[in-house]
């Protein structure tokens, strides 16, 4: 039975970098690099009265009662990272991006419109700023709209009409009056780096070239699998601001394990790929599936 929509703010926070940091410091440490950090968003995110909904790999999506609560939160998120320097290693950022809206609870877990406008500006995010939207402004108090400048209008996929797209000043530094599309809002580029699929004799390659591959059934996909767990159209990746990001758009859900031998699962979901690892449609790991998809990043060398 369908459940009624609940009106919530929805936030992601994202670890910009998380592939160059498995790249460089290897999977065990960069691991607990990444768990540490999620840990301190996840206590930050409690301490504001919100709801941690679930973590996909390196970032953390939270749910909120207020729009008011949800912007508290997302400066304190930005404080508490930058504040938290370790010794011997590369500083850690993050990008946030929340939205304010009806979203539905099924089990737990949360979906919608809003979910998906959420999760977008944060992709479009640059590290050590938060992104929200109208929906968000016209909900707060005078005081805090004064800490937040209209920066451009962002295309959804699938929706007609623009998003207006606003900064939040969370630092009292940042003084920058310029739009995203200007490079001081754009997310530096992190190299020049491709990710590799294999499946029996299909090879298909990830790169600057050419960013979106389709899994699924269909002959006409990307790789196509030879699987009937599989939807037609089962699972888009994308390479995007320099991470590359599996879509699942099945009914069976999308299953990887990663080469650290971590495992995990998505359905209408979104997740980061880092390493090496195999991808399988719609059979989760616990039924030993056969039709798997090798995926492996690496640099591409000139």
């Amino acid at each position: 039975m369908p459940q009624p929509a609940t009106k919530l703010a929805i936030l992601f926070a994202d670890i910009c970098g998380s592939s160059a940091i498995y790249d460089k410091y290897g999977d065990a440490i960069a691991r607990q690099l990444v768990a540490r950090y999620i840990d301190s968003m996840s206590n930050t995110i409690y301490q504001h009265q919100g709801t941690l909904i679930k973590t996909i790999g390196d970032e953390i999506m939270c749910s909120f009662p207020s729009a008011e609560e949800a912007f508290h939160a997302a400066c304190a998120l930005q404080v508490a990272v930058e504040g938290d320097k370790l010794e011997n290693y590369d500083p850690i950022h993050i990008r946030v991006g929340f939205h304010m809206g009806d979203v539905i609870n099924e089990e737990g877990d949360l979906y919608g419109d809003t979910v998906n406008v959420a999760a977008h500006i944060t992709a479009e995010t640059r590290a050590c700023k938060i992104a929200t939207t109208l929906a968000v402004f016209d909900e707060l108090p005078e005081n805090l709209r004064a800490k937040m400048q209209q920066i451009y209008r962002s295309n959804l996929k699938g929706r007609i009409e623009h998003i207006d797209i606003y900064q939040v000043n969370w630092n009292e530094d940042d003084t920058s009056r310029t739009r995203i599309g200007i490079p001081a809002y754009r997310k530096p580029q992190e190299g020049n780096r491709a990710l590799i699929l294999r499946y029996r004799d299909q090879t298909f390659t990830i790169e600057n070239q050419k960013k979106i591959a389709m899994l699924g059934r269909e002959k006409s996909c990307s790789i196509a699998v030879n699987s009937d767990f599989a939807s037609r159209q089962h699972a888009q990746l994308e390479l995007r601001f320099g991470k590359f990001i599996i879509t699942d758009q099945s009914v069976n859900g999308t299953h990887i394990r990663f080469g650290d031998g971590r495992m995990t699962s998505i359905n209408s979901e979104t997740l980061v790929l880092h390493g090496t690892g195999y991808i399988s449609l719609g059979q989760t790991y616990a039924d030993n599936p056969t039709e798997l998809i090798q995926f492996a990043i690496s640099t591409v060398v000139d």
